[in-house]
């Protein structure tokens, strides 16, 4: 179904109701296991937002739970504000974001119609913790804090789409997750593909996984044997996956 990029729905993050284009609310389809691999949220705590409220799938909330590509940068977003953080400037450690502050910070974005999912926005990353733990929202050339200051110190920014690290594991960038492979939300439910054609990463490693060497599949599909190599390293961290909550 095709769905005008222009139109506007709202979505629930727990008691927090963010605006989000239709394509992207519709776009994608994992269930939990996938969609823990792919945000990098561990599977228990992706269950464990959904039953409280937290981050609750779009797709279906009930049995069998389902995910869109949208909640799984929620996820993202949830975790990374929730856990201990270390500065990629000097080391030094940042505390874990309150949930409230978590759901202030997204109410924020909301009310002043910030789309985190914009690919064209100048500032694909608004949300941003300094050293205390405080969230902060940059809003177009303006940074305001927790109580609408605009005096900030020392920001950490973290980047919604890029490869994400949880407990020494990594999920993938969540636009490019092999240099060959792209996910849209609206295609093929968003599941990783060959940038250009409809062939996932789960048909090609499946074929690897039945005793098919890279070459052979690759002449099968009259692709370079490198792309079947990297639906196979995709496709075996997605699998194994598997950090403690």
């Amino acid at each position: 179904m095709s769905v005008p990029s222009a139109i506007i729905v709202r979505k629930e993050v727990g008691t927090v109701v963010v605006e989000d284009n239709l394509r992207y609310a519709w776009g994608g389809c994992y269930d939990a296991s996938r969609a823990a691999a792919l945000s990098g949220v561990p599977k228990t705590t992706v269950y464990w937002w959904a039953r409280h409220g937290i981050v609750v799938p779009s797709v279906s909330p009930v049995q069998e739970k389902l995910w869109s590509y949208s909640d799984l940068m929620c996820l993202r977003i949830v975790s990374w504000l929730r856990r201990p953080k270390v500065s990629h400037d000097d080391g030094s450690p940042l505390p874990s974001s309150p949930m409230p502050r978590v759901r202030a910070a997204l109410n924020l974005l909301t009310q002043h119609g910030v789309d985190l999912w914009s690919s064209t926005d100048e500032h694909p990353y608004p949300l941003l913790v300094d050293v205390r733990g405080q969230i902060w929202v940059r809003l177009g050339n303006e940074i305001q804090g927790p109580n609408g200051e605009t005096t900030f110190p020392t920001l950490k920014t973290f980047g919604l789409t890029a490869p994400y690290e949880y407990a020494g594991q990594s999920a993938p960038d969540l636009i490019r997750p092999r240099p060959n492979f792209r996910i849209v939300p609206g295609k093929l439910a968003g599941e990783p593909h060959v940038q250009g054609t409809r062939l996932t990463s789960t048909a090609l490693a499946a074929l690897a996984a039945q005793g098919f060497s890279v070459e052979r599949i690759g002449d099968m599909y009259e692709i370079d044997p490198v792309i079947v190599a990297e639906a196979v390293d995709l496709e075996t961290q997605l699998r194994t996956f598997s950090p403690a909550a």
